[in-house]
């Protein structure tokens, strides 16, 4: 095989954060290829230097803001030559971002191989922009690495042929704790926010169907602002926009409205926040590492091992969330609960298992100084099989 590097397709913090293990652990193999799809000095300079990573190679600028069907064509466009340019031995791709579509449909058309970390996901909600994208991908992927038997058991029911999933977890176990400060330092990012352990809760909103809804963005910021505790909100772009254009300076006012934060100091304040409340997918996985209480405020989630496993609640707003804010607030126990559960989304090797399977089945093995790896056994697939009938999907 001609080609020795596998192409990480990037355009996102999430996917720079879960995919960092997995360039380091391919080393010079891996070839970071940046969409745009986010785009600001702090991302491609401070970032990726902070997670150890190559400067990537960036394909386009202003993309960002364009409306989802164009953003993925220009990102389809430039990959398609990208590849064209310098084939490698296969694209991987993370998630089900735009930019994750865009660079599975442009290595399938280029005849590339396509590797899909976190694949089998599934909130069977067809109003979700990301589902549409997972739904994409799935039947482009030649390899699928599912985070967790109920991913796998997904992909199987929609006719994915076993031999072409493996399950990894999610590489968001070893991004988390390799990410989050120590103690002294959480503990001074959190006095920095005039809060103490355990007396505040730490929200983030962002998603379409709670920033592009006036009434319903107005009850969630009202239902936070009525809590006893002190309520940080970092607000991301979208929601800052929604707050302008719908009228709703009022009820952000009555929450501590705080500067976006960078992955390590949003850590820091959700490992020791009394209760967490998000729409982020990222952070139904980033609670079960932290064995922090989450309340989920959304119609669906594509990850119901945290629902399952104790960690998250899903409520709409209105009654749902209030109950649940309520709930969770009361129960002092909760903490202690949580710190005794395993995480559903592996042991933290999930980077490891990825490029295990990666290198066994793209890349040929490098003379002695990638040798020790080469020998690594790919990952059991047996759980695969019993996913097939064992796991249920979640609605």
């Amino acid at each position: 095989m001609s080609s020795t590097d596998v192409a990480l397709v990037l355009g996102t913090r999430p996917e720079i954060v879960k995919l960092a293990g997995v360039a380091r652990l391919l080393g010079p193999r891996a070839r970071i290829v940046w969409s745009g799809q986010h785009w600001d000095p702090a991302l491609t300079t401070t970032f990726f230097a902070q997670y150890g990573l190559p400067r990537p190679h960036h394909l386009l600028k202003g993309v960002g803001g364009e409306p989802r069907g164009r953003q993925i064509g220009r990102m389809v466009s430039a990959l398609s030559d990208h590849l064209a340019a310098r084939p490698p031995a296969a694209v991987l791709v993370q998630g089900d971002t735009n930019t994750a579509a865009a660079g599975a449909l442009a290595a399938h058309c280029a005849g590339i191989p396509v590797v899909h970390v976190e694949a089998g996901l599934r909130s069977f909600d067809p109003g979700m922009p990301e589902e549409a994208n997972r739904r994409l991908i799935a039947p482009l992927a030649d390899l699928h690495c599912a985070p967790t038997a109920t991913a796998a058991a997904h992909l199987l029911r929609e006719g994915i042929e076993a031999d072409r999933v493996v399950i990894t977890g999610n590489t968001v176990v070893e991004a988390t704790l390799a990410t989050l400060p120590a103690e002294a330092e959480a503990h001074r990012i959190v006095a920095e926010h005039a809060v103490t352990p355990g007396g505040y809760v730490l929200a983030t909103i962002h998603r379409p169907e709670n920033t592009d809804d006036a009434a319903r963005l107005a009850q969630i910021l009202d239902q936070l602002a009525a809590l006893d505790l002190p309520v940080l909100l970092p607000l991301h772009p979208r929601t800052r926009a929604a707050v302008e254009a719908f009228g709703l300076r009022g009820p952000v006012a009555r929450l501590r409205r705080i500067e976006p934060l960078d992955h390590a100091g949003f850590l820091a304040l959700a490992r020791h926040c009394r209760l967490l409340v998000s729409d982020s997918g990222g952070v139904q996985e980033e609670c079960t590492v932290l064995k922090r209480p989450l309340v989920v405020v959304r119609n669906s989630t594509e990850r119901p091992e945290a629902v399952r496993a104790g960690f998250a609640r899903l409520a709409r707003p209105g009654h749902e969330l209030a109950r649940a804010l309520r709930e969770l607030l009361a129960d002092e126990a909760v903490g202690e609960r949580l710190a005794q559960l395993p995480s559903p989304y592996g042991d933290g090797r999930a980077s490891a298992e990825i490029v295990a399977a990666v290198r066994s089945r793209y890349l040929a093995p490098e003379p002695r100084t990638e040798q020790h790896t080469e020998q690594r056994p790919e990952p059991d697939r047996t759980p695969v099989a019993a996913a097939a009938t064992g796991v249920g999907g979640h609605r």
